[in-house]
């Protein structure tokens, strides 16, 4: 049979898909796919009111999910997801993004249609050049993890601090503060901010247990460590950390992150993942191991 394109139905296809990305998961270096976390965070985040779910296009054979172009935050970036095998679908993807996405790009200050594509994938970058993409040199999505089979260092904090899990206290307020002010924004939060934690830990794999916080010592939270656990394949992915540019330098982010590693580590997990490059987390013992680089297309 071939995989039949459709448009993707969200109360019938979100669990389908987020089953898609656990099948098609395989250990190693370098991933072609999205993680399954990746895709619950998206749905779970107030931006996704910006995202126009009717523009999914999903791969379908035998009732099974092999392949789903889609965006991630508004039109002007899409990103393909394909089953082994399944290179063939690659091209009328190509055709659905040039019709359906693009629109300006803040980072670049031009419209264009951004495609993230993984730095092996050969295959798609051949197609993407036939269409008109291009990739742009500066622009990138690192990848890295954390091996998880050997000990994970202790991290005192500075006298003061403490470090706790949401199950201890869950303050959607001193979160919203922290994640607002840890992510570099300034002024009042945003009304469609203001309702993230609710959205976030509506998440079925949300566990408040293994999302962790350094509490400061006048109460408010100076850091935040989020992590989702997918037992089924036996990695975690961390999503989002922040800390407030008031505390930084101060371990406490580390602190964060190595204790939410100990808890999933503790529930069989063997490998963490963070869509990320960043100098704090190879310098926590994070290693690099591949990048999705951005492909564009001019519209202006």
């Amino acid at each position: 049979m071939t995989a039949i394109a459709r448009p993707y139905d969200g109360d019938r296809d979100y669990e389908a898909v987020s089953r898609f990305f656990i099948d098609v998961y395989r250990p190693g270096d370098r991933l072609l796919n999205w993680m399954q976390p990746r895709w619950e965070y998206m749905h779970h985040h107030p931006y996704i009111e910006r995202v126009p779910l009717d523009l999914i296009l999903v791969f379908e054979n035998g009732g099974r999910i092999v392949g789903l172009a889609h965006p991630e935050d508004g039109t002007t970036f899409v990103h393909f997801q394909r089953a082994p095998g399944y290179d063939y679908i690659l091209p009328e993807m190509l055709v659905h993004a040039d019709k359906h996405f693009g629109g300006p790009s803040i980072m670049l200050g031009r419209r264009i249609i951004g495609l993230f594509i993984s730095e092996y994938d050969t295959e798609l970058e051949q197609l993407a050049t036939s269409f008109g993409y291009e990739r742009h040199a500066e622009y990138h999505n690192g990848y890295s993890s954390y091996d998880l089979t050997r000990p994970i260092p202790e991290t005192p904090v500075p006298p003061g601090f403490r470090i706790q899990s949401l199950a201890d206290e869950n303050d959607n307020r001193k979160i919203n503060m922290c994640m607002w002010r840890g992510f570099d924004h300034e002024g009042d939060i945003p009304d469609e901010d203001l309702n993230r934690p609710p959205i976030a830990q509506s998440a079925p794999n949300f566990r408040p247990e293994h999302t962790i916080v350094a509490v400061a010592p006048d109460d408010s939270y100076a850091s935040y460590a989020g992590i989702w656990h997918v037992p089924e394949n036996g990695f975690a992915y961390i999503e989002p950390v922040a800390t407030d540019p008031d505390y930084r330098k101060l371990g406490l982010a580390r602190g964060c992150v190595f204790e939410s590693l100990r808890r999933v580590q503790a529930a069989g997990t063997g490998v963490a993942w963070v869509g990320s490059d960043h100098p704090f987390y190879l310098a926590i013992g994070f290693r690099r191991m591949f990048q999705r680089n951005v492909w564009i297309k001019w519209l202006d």
